[in-house]
């Protein structure tokens, strides 16, 4: 059965918590889709995590690229998933996909300071939780870990 993890940003940027996460799901051998909600987001994220970290490296392609198959993680604007991935990131209010069952893991990142993001991640919960689905909230502590709230 699909997870789905809703992950709550306070005072934290996309940039700082996501190549983290990615990190994260490619150490369990897992294949990731990014999908987010404009183009010009994939296109910050697609620079920053070739620079995230001056030790770690994430191998990623947009949908755009001809080989996006061979590609461990894959950012795009859409519902595909042209990597075969297990899991999911969802950010910047990007719509669920209709096949969610597809996937081990559905990450939805949100912005906590933005009461819209905060109304709109109640509501997806609310309904995934309707639909069956196990799900878990999730933010981070006093140490900035993330923590299991519900």
């Amino acid at each position: 059965m699909t997870e789905i993890l809703f992950y709550q940003l306070n005072g934290q940027r996309l940039e700082q918590v996501l190549p983290a996460l990615l990190q994260k799901s490619l150490e369990r051998g897992w294949r990731v889709v990014v999908q987010a909600a404009s183009e010009e987001r994939i296109e910050a994220l697609d620079a920053h995590l070739w620079t995230w970290r001056d030790d770690a490296f994430l191998p990623h392609g947009t949908w755009r690229e001809p080989d996006a198959g061979a590609q461990p993680v894959i950012l795009t604007v859409n519902g595909e998933n042209p990597n075969g991935a297990a899991v999911r990131f969802l950010v910047e209010g990007a719509e669920v996909p209709a096949d969610m069952t597809a996937y081990q893991r559905l990450v939805l990142l949100f912005d906590g300071d933005d009461p819209d993001a905060v109304a709109a991640a109640r509501e997806r919960w609310a309904k995934a939780k309707n639909d069956g689905f196990e799900v878990t909230y999730w933010q981070t502590d006093e140490n900035g870990r993330w923590q299991r709230q519900a």
